[in-house]
């Protein structure tokens, strides 16, 4: 158990400092929280919840991961290389494709109701 506790004190620091330093860490849990904040106040099924929190968990963990990698590539290739760049174009475009992925699942699910609201609030 103490083995555990450790890795994931280590897990939650690295996650902690991926949060201080990446712009797009914060930019990605600010949407998250409104995200999560609007949904509160919709009539979301269980599905529905689970489908948002799975994205924004697929968002947040491929930018951890594109953080990891740009990581790496700058230990192993301090000077500017192709490949280097190549390898972080590759993994930021892996987050780019979950978050517009996230931003239609988004629309799908929130949508409807907002309308709902929006539309009733005019009448």
């Amino acid at each position: 158990m103490a083995r555990f506790m450790r890795s994931a004190a280590l897990a939650w620091s690295g996650m902690m400092q991926a949060i201080r330093s990446q712009l797009h860490m914060k930019v990605h849990l600010v949407a998250a929280a409104v995200v999560i904040a609007v949904s509160a106040f919709l009539p979301l099924t269980r599905i529905e919840w689970a489908v948002l929190l799975l994205v924004i968990a697929l968002v947040i963990s491929l930018e951890l991961v594109n953080t990891a990698i740009e990581r790496t590539v700058d230990l192993a290739s301090p000077d500017i290389h192709p490949l280097a760049k190549l390898a972080k174009d590759t993994a930021a475009g892996a987050v780019l494709l979950a978050a517009i992925v996230a931003i239609v699942i988004g629309l799908l699910i929130l949508g409807p109701p907002l309308w709902h609201i929006i539309t009733a609030a005019m009448r």
